[in-house]
């Protein structure tokens, strides 16, 4: 059986910043959808939603893609998950 890690229960640490950030281009699932198809990159409107709700794995490609489309850094991305290393003393 695969086991997966987690993040505070996420499956990635980038789901409430790119839901943040596709709110704040204003586009739609099915937009940032499109937008990701066009450069190659296959994640249907309900895959989006799983990765916006923590549920779903983010792989690298993809990572990349999100934060060209969303027109951010792709540090931008990991804010919440080095807030939560530099409270708990981590780093």
């Amino acid at each position: 059986m695969y086991q997966c890690s987690n993040f505070n229960g996420n499956l990635n640490i980038s789901a409430e910043k790119i839901k943040q950030l596709r709110i704040k281009n204003n586009l739609s699932l099915s937009q940032l959808s499109t937008k990701l198809a066009l450069m190659g990159i296959d994640i249907p409107k309900n895959s989006l939603h799983k990765l916006e709700k923590g549920k779903r794995i983010l792989k690298d490609y993809e990572l990349f893609g999100l934060a060209y489309v969303l027109h951010t850094p792709i540090e931008d991305l990991f804010d919440y998950f080095i807030d939560e290393l530099k409270k708990d003393n981590v780093i």
